[in-house]
């Protein structure tokens, strides 16, 4: 079986829950809205499980800190 990457399932809940903003903007039938905020809430836990059951490691500690802010281990060169 093909795994689905975890950001496809990230991608997807952002673009559904994108749709619902737009759709009750513009005055869409109550129905389809509700329809789809209940398939919204059911791929959020879908999410939710994928991206923390997902095996992903990294060599970063709590004493790097940000990745665009690095204080850990690179020197202060000025």
């Amino acid at each position: 079986m093909m795994k689905i990457p975890v950001m496809f399932y990230v991608a997807l809940t952002t673009m559904l829950l994108v749709t619902i903003t737009i759709a009750v903007a513009m005055d869409m039938s109550f129905n389809w809205v509700f329809l789809l905020t209940c398939i919204g809430q059911l791929l959020l836990l879908i999410m939710v499980y994928r991206v923390l059951k997902d095996n992903y490691t990294t060599d970063k500690t709590f004493e790097d800190f940000y990745e665009d802010y690095p204080i850990g281990r690179i020197e202060n060169y000025r």
